[in-house]
């Protein structure tokens, strides 16, 4: 009971507020207009976020702390000897990998000198500013003799080169570890690939080779001049690629993956035009009929205007409030769409049940009445699940993000609805209560008026005048509109036909099932590669780096960050068990191999051996870099200790997917807390991977639950409990669809899809919600009855909001960008699952499921019957015939 009393308040408050918007249309259609360009002009202080890290990497993470750690230990430039594959901080630099269309071996003579010749020709690159000339000798990383640190490989093709030119047959390339002539011990797991190996890991042949060119960021013209000469890099080797045709070359920069994450927007403008194009085009003819005076094109085009308004306001306070623009803000018009323009058609389709002889505000009234409370409670889950992404629960920032400018965006257009297209609604009822054209706005003659005229201007001004129809088909004044008609007179008798029943059913446990297949196979999707757009640097890169290096994993550093009893011959042995199983590129492991020879190590006090330590360094020439690996801390006594050391780990036969990776971060650090030894491992990848499953699912997982919390709650708002129980079932059902075929189609678990996916919750809600609200509290009649009576109520507006939302998508599927894929593939299936519950599953499920209905017995004693008594009541002025009906 009190449901009920609360339903009815909230429905004569919504009708007030009708009746008082209609009564002072122009303020509240002017309103909206004047803060969306006050709001819009603060483009001047449009920014784009440049961190990709800051939007994509977990903000909370145990990376980012051991990052934090490696970095005081073990800063850049005590690293200079050690810049595996960008082991601890990306920072400035530019890579390039080199291979040829034939599969040619890149070691051989030709190759080998094209290659130098690339090197050559980078380290000459110039990057001019004002009275100098900045050279890769003037912003590299510099080697203890002040010369610039290159690849080892580099020295290893120029004593190839040599040994060439020698005739010395002597000299061999090893693989993964190679030997220089000077007794170092290099890796070049990562600048050799497509190897093929002799016995004894001798290299025969290589289908690529990659350089990488490491720059100081040191201040901001540092940093300025290096990504300058990023880009000079770019095209350097873009220039060599035309000049040498046979070889092909993949150039990548620290730059390329933010300019390729931002590139989707710039690429994706025409696109979004087309789109808005054919959703204005689809709007105005869903709006549009026969009848020229009923006929409402300007309310479509006026419902895209009000979703417009509201982005502009949210896009203006997002840039007051300093926030910034990413690629990722391309999915926010597509979500305003969905929902705003259900809640215009929604009233536009309450406007068709209202009375034509009723004054415009009573009208306006009954459309409040009727449609703003099912929209309010919509919008109102909207606002709490992607409020909850908005939280500081969520650890993506990009999500985060994404769900306040959603939120704000939401806000507004309700806000907007409410008052400017509410008074639109208001504009066009009088445009047709004085039966003026629906498009021109010229007063429509009657059709004897018209005899005379051509058949297309008489197509054109067709209108039914309310003297010319009877009482009964007075109701039916909109039955012309082609939705409706199809829906009344074929849709809803044949999907409730008992013989169309079984198929719906099977087809929906046929959806079940494939369902569940895909369910099963999701996959967590942290390659950055996913998110940016398609025929760029980073893709092709990647695709180059993923087919010849993926023998080795990403260099790990292991870090050693107490001091130890290195002298302990058992604690030697428990660092190098711990490393077990994996390629040791340092020379940490040689040095310990080294005094064991020399059984140094065993019996010798901690003094004798820290000094031993230390000399060897300047002894040993082949430990002469090793004092890059160990940090020694003077006490007062002149003894010396060792604070840390560290040394670099690669996993073999690993292909470098994320979820490896992943399950290799955190094997290493669950090893790391039952260790006797404190280390931490750390490659700058994991800053990004790290609890990335969680991150990742955290705002799904929390809008989740704050959904169904408000669908709880919320049932004591609504008139019966049983809508939110249906609801909940049916979002169920729709959120379990679109994951398992998004599987199906490619699309792993990421921030995109987990944002698309948070959208589908109250998309399905926003579709449904009325349709079961109409179901549940219809009394009497059958089932069926119901069903059909649903869907003519409000099949309409969904099919209409379907149609426009469908080809606003169908553009955003030929971007060229991995992103707008994602988008468009999870919002089409959002749509699609949504719709095939909304007109297929439902109908037929509620048909033979609770609640149950009871049929309405004919009273058939004469005694009952009503008299009706018709007044016939003509209005001089405007010379129309009013049917007033009173029952005695």
């Amino acid at each position: 009971m009190l449901r009920q009393v609360l339903h009815r308040g909230l429905r004569t408050c919504f009708s007030r507020l009708g009746h008082f918007i209609a009564s002072h249309p122009v303020f509240f259609a002017s309103a909206p207009v004047l803060i969306s360009i006050l709001l819009g002009a603060s483009f001047s202080r449009y920014q784009v976020e440049e961190s990709v890290e800051h939007l994509l990497a977990p903000q909370h993470s145990l990376a980012k702390i051991e990052r934090n750690l490696v970095n005081s230990l073990f800063p850049v430039n005590r690293s200079k000897h050690r810049l595996y594959s960008d082991l601890q901080t990306p920072g400035r630099y530019g890579r390039v990998i080199v291979t040829s269309f034939q599969k040619a071996n890149m070691l051989d003579q030709h190759h080998t000198d094209l290659i130098l010749k690339l090197h050559a020709a980078v380290t000459r690159i110039q990057v001019p500013r004002p009275g100098f000339n900045y050279t890769f000798a003037h912003i590299c990383i510099l080697n203890n003799d002040k010369t610039c640190i290159v690849d080892d490989i580099v020295h290893v093709l120029e004593e190839l080169k040599n040994a060439r030119a020698t005739n010395r047959t002597n000299f061999a390339i090893t693989y993964p570890i190679t030997h220089l002539k000077d007794g170092r011990a290099v890796y070049n797991g990562h600048q050799l690939g497509g190897v093929t190996v002799h016995s004894k890991d001798r290299v025969k042949s290589a289908e690529a080779v990659q350089l990488t060119y490491y720059l100081q960021s040191i201040n901001s013209l540092n940093d300025m001049v290096a990504e300058r000469w990023e880009s000079s890099f770019c095209d350097t080797v873009r220039l060599f690629q035309k000049s040498n045709s046979k070889v092909k070359m993949y150039p990548y920069t620290s730059s390329s993956l933010r300019e390729d994450f931002q590139k989707t927007s710039r690429v994706s403008e025409r696109y979004l035009v087309t789109s808005l194009i054919l959703v204005v085009t689809m709007a105005i003819l869903c709006c549009s009929m026969q009848d020229c005076v009923r006929s409402k094109p300007w309310l479509g085009l006026l419902g895209l205007v009000t979703i417009s308004l509201a982005t502009l306001t949210a896009a203006g306070i997002i840039n007051l409030t300093g926030g910034k623009y990413n690629s990722t803000f391309l999915g926010v018009p597509f979500v305003m769409l969905g929902h705003g323009l259900y809640g215009t058609f929604e009233m536009l389709s309450s406007w068709r049940k209202t009375r034509e002889d009723q004054h415009v505000k009573e009208r306006t009234a009954a459309v409040y009445a009727d449609s703003m409370l099912s929209f309010s409670l919509t919008t109102a889950m909207y606002l709490v699940t992607f409020g909850i992404g908005a939280s500081p629960f969520t650890n993506i920032e990009a999500a985060r993000i994404f769900c306040c400018n959603s939120c704000i965006a939401i806000f507004f257009n309700y806000l907007y609805v409410l008052s400017f297209y509410g008074s639109s609604l208001v504009f066009t009822g009088y445009i047709e209560n004085n039966y003026q054209h629906s498009i021109f706005c010229r007063k429509v003659p009657k059709p004897e008026a018209l005899q005379e005229k051509p058949a297309w201007y008489r197509f054109l001004l067709t209108a039914r005048f309310s003297e010319d129809t009877t009482d009964g088909e007075e109701a039916n004044t909109y039955e012309s509109h082609l939705l409706v008609c199809f829906l009344k007179r074929y849709y809803c008798d044949w999907i409730t036909n008992t013989y169309v029943k079984p198929f719906v059913v099977l087809f929906y446990l046929i959806y079940i099932s494939f369902a569940l297949m895909g369910y099963l196979q999701v996959s967590e999707g942290s390659d950055l590669s996913n998110i940016v757009a398609t025929a760029t640097q980073t893709i092709e890169y990647t695709t180059a780096q993923q087919k010849y290096f993926s023998n080795y994993s990403p260099v790990i550093g292991f870090y050693i960050y107490e001091s130890i009893e290195y002298w302990n011959t058992s604690v030697q042995e428990d660092v190098l068990e711990y490393t077990k199983g994996f390629v040791r590129i340092s020379w940490f492991e040689s040095y310990l191999n080294y005094l064991r020879k020399l059984n140094v190590s065993t019996g010798l006090p901690k003094k004798n051996f820290t000094d031993m330590l230390r000399n060897s360094f300047l002894k040993a020439p082949q430990f002469s870099h090793f004092q890059e690996d160990i940090i020694f801390s003077k006490k007062y006594n002149d003894e010396v200790d060792v604070v840390a050391s560290r040394m670099f780990l690669v996993a073999k036969t690993m292909e470098t997917n994320r979820e490896e990776l992943y399950d290799l971060l955190e094997t290493l650090r669950r090893l790391s807390v039952t260790s006797k030894v404190k280390f931490i491992v750390f490659n700058p990848s994991f800053v990004y991977m790290d609890r990335y499953a969680s991150s990742l699912g955290a705002p799904l997982h929390n809008s989740c639950i704050s959904a169904l919390f408000l669908l709880f709650f919320s049932a004591f708002l609504v008139a019966d409990s049983l809508i939110n129980v249906w609801l909940t079932l049916t979002v169920v059902s729709v959120e379990f669809g679109v994951i398992g075929f998004m599987t199906l189609w490619k699309v792993e678990l990421d921030c995109i899809s987990v944002l698309c996916l948070i959208y589908g919750i109250n998309y399905t809600i926003d579709n449904c919600a009325p349709l079961l609200s109409t179901f549940v509290l219809g009394k009497d009649f059958t089932r069926t009855k119901w069903v059909k009576n649903a869907l003519e109520v409000h099949g309409v507006a969904i099919l209409q909001s379907y149609l426009c939302y469908i080809v606003g998508l169908i553009p955003l599927a030929a971007v060229p960008s991995n992103l707008t894929c994602t988008l468009f593939r999870c919002l089409f299936l959002i749509a699609f699952v949504t719709f095939f519950h909304c007109f297929a599953i439902l109908p037929v499920i509620l048909t033979f499921l609770p609640p149950s209905k009871k049929k309405r017995k004919e009273k058939k004693n004469p005694e009952n019957r009503e008299e009706i008594e018709c007044v016939e009541m003509v209005d001089i002025d405007s010379t129309r015939v009013v049917d007033q009906i009173t029952t005695v």
